[in-house]
Formats: C-alpha cells, sequence, structure tokens
C-alpha cells in the first residue's frame, strides 16, 4: 500500500479515536442544565460517515484523480493539521463549557476569547479543515466534493440548531454576539 495512503488512513483513524476519547469523556459530566440538540448530533454523525464513505471511495479510483498527488498530499495533510490544532484549541478554550450536544451547564457562560472573540463556530471550522485536508490528500477532485457536501449541510443544520438555543438560553448577550462576530470565517461567514 502506498505510504501516503497509509499516512492518510492511520490520522484519519487517530482523529476518530479522539472525537470518541472526548464524547465519552463529555458524557461522564453530569451538569447539563438544559439540552436542544434536536438531533443535531445524529445529522452530523450520519452527514460525515456520509462524507468519509463518498470521499475515501471515490478516491480509491481513478475517477476525477488529480496527478499532482504530492502537492495534493502536503496541501491537504497541512489543512488537516491546521484544522486539528484549531478544533484542540477551541474545546481548551471552553474548557467545560465544551459538549458534545447542543446543550448549556450548569452555570453557563458565553465564552468570548481566544478564537471565539473572532468566530462562533472555531471547532467546527476545525473539524470543516479536517475533513476538507483529508479529502484533498487523496489527490481527487471528486473526493473533496463528496467530503464537502454532506458535512456542509450537516453543520449547517448543526450551527442553526446551536444558535437558535443559545439565543434561547443566553438571550441578548448572545445576540450582541452573534453581531460582532462571524460564523466560522473572521471577516467573512
Amino acid at each position: 500500500m502506498n505510504a501516503k495512503l497509509i499516512i492518510i488512513i492511520t490520522f484519519a483513524c487517530l482523529y476518530g479515536i479522539f472525537e470518541m476519547f472526548m464524547s465519552v469523556r463529555q458524557r461522564w459530566k453530569k451538569n447539563i442544565a438544559a439540552s436542544g440538540d434536536k438531533g443535531s448530533i445524529w445529522v452530523l454523525y450520519i452527514s460525515i460517515t456520509l462524507g468519509y464513505l463518498l470521499s475515501f471511495n471515490i478516491g480509491a479510483t481513478t475517477i476525477g484523480r488529480i496527478y499532482h498527488w504530492d502537492t495534493f498530499f502536503a496541501i491537504g495533510m497541512m489543512l488537516a493539521v491546521i484544522g486539528l490544532a484549531i478544533r484542540i484549541a477551541s474545546i481548551i478554550i471552553l474548557k467545560q463549557h465544551f459538549t458534545y450536544t447542543v446543550t448549556t451547564i450548569d452555570k453557563h457562560e458565553l465564552i468570548k476569547t481566544g478564537l471565539y472573540k473572532f468566530i462562533r463556530h472555531p471547532g467546527y471550522l476545525g473539524q470543516l479543515l479536517i475533513f476538507v485536508g483529508m479529502a484533498a490528500s487523496l489527490s481527487n477532485w471528486l473526493s473533496v466534493i463528496f467530503m464537502v457536501v454532506p458535512t456542509i449541510v450537516g453543520y449547517s443544520y448543526r450551527i442553526k440548531i446551536e444558535e437558535t438555543f443559545m439565543a434561547e438560553q443566553l438571550g441578548e448577550e448572545y445576540l450582541e454576539y452573534q453581531k460582532r462576530t462571524k460564523k466560522l470565517i473572521p471577516a467573512i461567514y
């Protein structure tokens, strides 16, 4: 098997283990004050799984192949590593406020420091960069499309649910925060 494919698959597996560990760790917390997930976690799981399946399956073929394998592998892995750094930084900044489902915790406060000073969902930005990076590293433009479309749909739904819930829970403070920040990309979106 190609060394690049081994690296991509290893990164994808290790990242999946990291997310599962964080999910299990978060379930041990008993300080949930209110929940408003509305199944968005399942929409995310399904859209990410669909993105992986489509992207990696088409990436294993020559359909859509871009024959600058080294360049796209390097760019893709760089995006994935940057995305992972953003994801981890966002979790560290949130500390006990980090949850996998759309919830508020006891004594919830709105975090507006670090990456959250500029965008409302840096953790999701990090994950999207990871997924796009892994797909790009396969050196297949169809892999990128097949990864991006389902995950964007999943995250769009999740962000809509989360922002509605946070506005209900935190009121005017969250609405003011929305006016000052962008969703995913500083100064753009």
